[in-house]
């Protein structure tokens, strides 16, 4: 299953995806595409609903963020080999854990606002796993047991905010708008593996990043057990998984996000975003 949130921000309807591509509304079976709503149980109910029986929305209409109500917005830094190369870092022993601010997150088309005195907005495109039901220190055996399906995300990321200054990453990845998540929640029935994914990110058009979750370093049942070894996993939780070369603080020399520029991104199967860099105007 495709399932969404649709409308104006901070009023979005559930919806479902058809076989023709509709959206249609949820909202008389799931209050919200989030929480217990994604448990294994909840999940049953939505696929036994006949999806034609279900009002269709007409025309056009915001995408919102795919999971409302996050709890937690978990990241994998340096994820992949080749992208630790372009930063000049090395592949660490154990994956490295920081947070994206929840108020980061974003519908798959909104626009991106570069923050105040930024100078270096990067972008990264992200698989994103989201948990359906709780779990602590569980096994990488049992750990997919507790996903509930997949996603597209931008992890955009200020690197002088990051890297430059001092203290922890999370206040470079976490301005407003720097976590789109969506189009989609597509359930993990839907994905016969998540470590055979092609993902891809553009900027103007121009390709920078085209890669795939085959060369992640920590795959998505090693990633979700250890993150439950340190702390519990709600329903809802996002874990963004980490990024593939090709980033802008890699070329050379270097390119940063501006005003006016677009940006187009997608993993294999789990839908396309696109968004419009703007000046913060605050």
């Amino acid at each position: 299953m495709k399932l969404l949130r649709y409308g104006p921000k901070g009023a979005e309807k559930p919806g479902i995806i058809d076989a023709t591509g509709k959206i249609r509304d949820l909202s008389n079976h799931i209050d919200d595409v989030c929480g217990d709503s994604l448990s294994p149980d909840s999940l049953r109910e939505i696929a036994d609903i006949d999806i034609t029986t279900l009002p269709a929305v007409e025309g056009s209409t915001r995408i919102g963020p795919c999971v409302g109500q996050v709890g937690k917005f978990i990241c994998i830094g340096l994820n992949y080999a080749d992208h630790a190369e372009e930063s000049g870092l090395t592949v660490p022993d154990e994956p490295v854990l920081f947070f994206k601010a929840t108020s980061a997150i974003t519908g798959p088309d909104d626009d991106v606002i570069i923050p105040r005195n930024s100078e270096k907005t990067d972008w990264e495109v992200e698989l994103g796993v989201i948990i359906g039901s709780r779990t602590s220190y569980v096994s990488e055996e049992d750990a997919m047991d507790h996903v509930a399906g997949y996603c597209v995300i931008n992890d955009l990321s200020e690197r002088a905010f990051q890297i430059e200054r001092a203290g922890q990453w999370v206040k470079g990845k976490s301005a407003d708008t720097f976590g789109p998540i969506g189009p989609w929640l597509v359930t993990k029935d839907e994905v016969d593996d998540p470590q055979n994914l092609s993902m891809w990110l553009e900027v103007d058009e121009k390709r920078y990043q085209d890669g795939s979750t085959s060369t992640m370093v920590y795959n998505v049942r090693q990633v979700v057990s250890y993150v439950s070894q340190f702390m519990s996993l709600q329903p809802g939780d996002i874990i963004s998984t980490g990024t593939p070369p090709g980033v802008g603080m890699g070329q050379s020399p270097q390119v940063y996000l501006k005003p006016g520029q677009t940006i187009r991104l997608g993993v294999e199967g789990l839908g396309v975003q696109h968004q419009k860099v703007i000046a913060y105007d605050g």
